[in-house]
């Protein structure tokens, strides 16, 4: 049976030495950094974006956004542009992992140790269905009341890479994600002392805000995505069945809807 009273208020891991003032002023300036470089950056700009949106005529339902779309007519071109893509957001994970590590907390105390493939693919896959399903239908809903964009997972021009690099996209965007937002955040929001809760929400609205290009309601979505994957990983320490389980919800949005969109008519 779930223990919801720890699930709600975790105790909190056990605290290192006090930092001197330079120290913490030192790790308030690299979050701010990183978030900048990463995905904090992107939260402002998704804010712009949705404030444009809803300013101009119309429903937000009556406007399109592609996720991953060609940057070039030329196929090999357009290819080497969606692996700097998919190498930016690696670089994203790595920097995350590097500063963890420079921090004292290498990948095994991050929760990536040795995976235990049974038990890793198992809660990914069990995450993946108790994320992504709810979220088609809230989107579903969501675009039908006009707080959601008419989202298109991709729109690459059909070339022979396409379906490669739609799982490619969905591999870094996991990495990127959990390891930035979920283990390097929390991680050092915990070391300045915030609790467990404080730094989960911080977490979670992160993640809501650099989706809100999307709309309003993939905002509050991925904020309710932000909070489960969070806790999970505080309660448990494990980040293999995050990355499984966003890569999954990933390349089941990316090529499902490349292979269904002609098959099912109420896709976009």
């Amino acid at each position: 049976m779930i223990d919801v009273k720890s699930w709600l208020n975790p105790p909190p891991p056990e605290a290192g030495p006090p930092l001197e003032p330079s120290e913490r002023r030192a790790i308030k300036i690299e979050i701010a950094l990183v978030l900048l470089v990463t995905f904090g950056l992107s939260g402002l700009s998704s804010i712009l974006s949705l404030i444009e949106d809803a300013l101009l005529a119309g429903s937000l339902s009556d406007q399109t956004v592609a996720l991953n779309t060609s940057s070039s007519s030329l196929g090999i071109i357009d290819l080497l542009y969606q692996l700097l893509r998919i190498l930016r957001l690696c670089a994203w994970g790595g920097l995350g992992l590097y500063l963890l590590w420079r921090a004292g907390l290498g990948p095994r105390r991050i929760g990536l140790a040795r995976p235990r493939a049974k038990t890793d693919l198992l809660q990914g896959l069990g995450l993946a269905a108790l994320i992504g399903l709810p979220g088609l239908v809230f989107y579903l809903i969501g675009n039908a009341i006009g707080l959601n964009l008419t989202v298109l997972p991709s729109t690459i021009n059909d070339h022979w890479w396409r379906l490669p690099a739609l799982v490619a996209y969905a591999f870094a965007n996991s990495g990127a994600e959990e390891i930035i937002v979920v283990a390097y955040l929390i991680s050092r929001l915990r070391r300045l002392g915030l609790g467990e809760n404080s730094s989960l929400f911080a977490s979670a609205v992160l993640r809501g805000s650099y989706h809100l290009y999307q709309g309003l309601g993939a905002g509050i979505g991925n904020l309710l995505m932000g909070l489960v994957f969070g806790r999970f990983w505080q309660k448990t320490n494990r980040l293999w069945p995050l990355l499984i389980a966003h890569a999954l919800i990933d390349i089941v949005a990316f090529v499902g809807y490349t292979a269904l969109r002609t098959h099912l008519s109420w896709l976009p």
